[in-house]
Parts: structure tokens; sequence; C-alpha cells
């Protein structure tokens, strides 16, 4: 039987698509630490996960096993991808599918603070009636500094412009603006322009700390401040400091330094408090649409995995599709090191053991080549266990058709 194990609570819908292709699915609504997800693993293809669970180097080598990794999200820093590459697990994960969730929780957050709308929240739960326009603006008219212009940051950039909002934005590489943008050339010359900053950074280590004491003192007194993105891109002092002196007018995140492992847990924040901060629990993407589409989309590229070798949109391996012929009775899916000469030596030991190449196709990415071979004769065991035992040899998959 083959098994998926599922962490943090991915939508019901990823069990129907595994269990649609007979994949049997274990569930644990929290994460797990590296000690209890190599127990948790033993058995297991698929593992699917969140954000929370991190999937080291030594629990990838406790479970060599394991065939795929899905992360049921944007990102995949808290997987060593790596190391997952150089024993041929594939990895997956949503690029797409939640950025119009994340987009429209980052147009909530301009308008309620540019209106005020948290501080006029907070004091009427306290009782006190404060009807004025003071430091309430509307947005249209206002300059919004988009930083990192990604799929995100694209599409809050046409949103925020039909709502009146003149769009900059910086990134590090060259990017199509879209509408009436404009890409500045740094970060520091969109903070001393917008006033508003909205983050939008991928999780690489390059972003670690890229907003501290310099870059909040270099944004436009009375400006506004978002974060969607990651924690630990944030000195989270120093925006205190910053909403504390009164030089921002407000801020709102999303995403913290360190976070919960599961719901319930305690969770604590130098910016609890303040009536001008609005905090949330890591809720960009969790709109029951967008938890749908990324289960059905993560689930069903494992699935795929599963039954064809396809690592169409895999974030480690070459992205490789082989149709299915209608002869072929054999998928062997090879992940190798891209050295040259390895397809050579595949083709001649299966010619050798007389097995009949139905078709065939080739791709590699950096220091890794995978290859898909169908196979219309009965199954060349001994050259299976040559092409297994070779030195470039990382992976070898047999899938019948």
């Amino acid at each position: 039987m083959t098994r998926a194990l599922l962490l943090e609570n991915p939508h019901p819908v990823s069990d129907e698509v595994f269990e649609r292709c007979g994949i049997d699915v274990t569930r644990y609504s929290g994460a797990l630490d590296e000690n209890e997800l190599i127990e948790a693993l033993e058995g297991v293809d698929y593992l699917g996960i969140r954000s929370k669970t991190m999937v080291t180097e030594r629990v990838l080598r406790a479970r060599p096993h394991l065939r795929a990794i899905g992360a049921y999200c944007i990102g995949t820093n808290q997987i060593d991808v790596a190391a997952a590459t150089s024993l041929g697990i594939a990895v997956f994960n949503a690029p797409y599918s939640n950025t119009r969730s994340v987009v429209e929780l980052a147009i909530g957050h301009i308008i309620n603070l540019s209106r005020r709308v948290t501080v006029k929240n907070s004091r009427l739960h306290r009782g006190i009636w404060d009807k004025s326009a003071d430091g309430a603006h509307e947005v249209r008219g206002h300059t919004l500094g988009i930083i990192g212009y990604g799929n995100i940051g694209k599409q809050l950039s046409v949103l925020a412009e039909a709502m009146g909002l003149n769009v900059i934005y910086y990134d590090i590489a060259e990017k199509l603006s879209l509408g009436n943008a404009t890409q500045m050339p740094t970060l520091e010359s969109v903070l001393r322009e917008a006033d508003i900053v909205s983050i939008h950074v991928n999780g690489t280590s390059d972003n670690e700390g890229l907003f501290g004491a310099n870059e909040f003192a270099s944004m436009k007194r009375g400006a506004l401040f978002i974060n969607l993105s990651r924690g630990f891109i944030v000195d989270m002092d120093a925006l205190r400091e910053s909403l504390e002196s009164g030089h921002l007018a407000g801020a709102a995140l999303d995403v913290f330094p360190e976070e919960p492992k599961g719901n319930g847990d305690p969770f604590t924040s130098p910016l609890a408090g303040f009536d001008n901060v609005i905090l949330t629990p890591h809720i960009g993407g969790s709109t029951e649409e967008a938890q749908w589409d990324i289960g059905r989309f993560v689930s069903s590229k494992i699935t795929d995995f599963d039954a064809t070798g396809s690592t169409d949109m895999s974030v480690n391996l070459p992205n490789l599709q082989l149709h299915t012929s209608a002869t072929a009775q054999f998928r062997i899916s090879l992940v190798h090191r891209n050295t040259p000469g390895v397809l050579a030596l595949v083709n001649q030991v299966f010619a050798e053991a007389g097995a009949n190449i139905e078709s065939q196709i080739l791709s590699t990415a950096g220091s890794t080549g995978y290859v898909l071979t169908d196979i219309s004769s009965e199954l060349p065991h001994e050259a299976l266990a040559a092409i297994d035992a070779m030195e470039d040899t990382i992976r070898l998959t047999v899938t019948p058709l």
C-alpha cells in the first residue's frame, strides 16, 4: 500500500485526490519536530506539510525511501531542498494558488490602516466614541511601494492601481511593469517616496533582516508598513521603536520571526497592544478558496508523479512529462548525477538486455539529471539492477503502465 502523511491540516480535498489514486492517507493536525517526523515517516512514500514542519537533512537521511514532499503553501524554505535532491526526492509546492487571497488581505490592510479603522475599533471596544477624521485618509492619490514584484506583488500592483494608488516597486531582478507601475532602482528610493510599503519577498536567506532601523528611518514620517511575506525579514524591535516614536503611523503583520506550531499555542509579540497595528496569525493564504486549490494542486502533482513519474513544476528535479503510449508496459524513472554519457550507458544496458524502448525523454538541471523511459517488452530485471548500481544513479523507480 502506497502511503501519504499529511501534517498541519491541508484542505480535505487533498485526501480525496490521494484516495482516488489508491494512496492511503494519515493525518496529524499540527507540525512535528525532527524526531517525531522521523518516526512518523516509517513506511511513508509521500509527505505533505505547510509552513511549520521543518524537513531537515537529518530527517531525509533517516527516511531515504521517501519519494516526494508536497509543500501546501508557496515557500519551500522549510525543506532542505538540496538534501532532497541528492536523494532523488521530488519537491512540489503551490506557487500561485493563494496569490489572490494574500493580495486581498493586503488591500484590506491598506484601507484599514489608512482610515485608522483599527484605532477606532479599539477605542469603541473600550467604550470611547471617537468620530473624527484626524489622520484618516483615502488611499486614492497616495503612493504604494511594493518590495518584491513576483506573482503577489504584480497582482497587488494591478488592484492597487485600480483603486487610484500610484504604484512604485523594487525587485532585485528587472521586471516587466504592469499598468503604470514604476520600477525603482533601489530599495531606499521606494522607501523615500512611498506612503505605504508592502513586503512580498521570498523566503531565501538573502532576505533575512531586510528591514531594520535604517530602513524604517528611511521611510516617510506617517507612512504605513505591511509584511505578509516572511517573519525573519523584519527587526521587530526596530519596528516597535518606529511606531512608538510616531515615525510610522501604523503597521500590519501576518508573519513573525517565531510562530507557534499549532492553533491554541501561546503567542507573544513586541507589537501586541498597539491600537494602530494589525496582527494576524499567518492567514494570508487562509481562505477556503485558496486552501481548496492548494490541496488539489499539490496532491495532483504528487499523484501524477506517483503514476507517471511526471515532475511538472517540481522545484528541484528537472521538469519532465512523457506521454504514455498504448503499447508501453513499464515506465523507468531515473534520477542521476548530471555527468556526460549517462543516457548512452543506460541505453546500452537496455539494448544488451533486449529491452524495447518505446519512448524516452531526458532533462537536466544543475548537477541533476532525470530520464523517463517507457519499455514495451518484458521488464529487464538484470538491466535494471545494473542501472541501479551505476555510480551516477541517485534513484531508480519502476512503474507498471
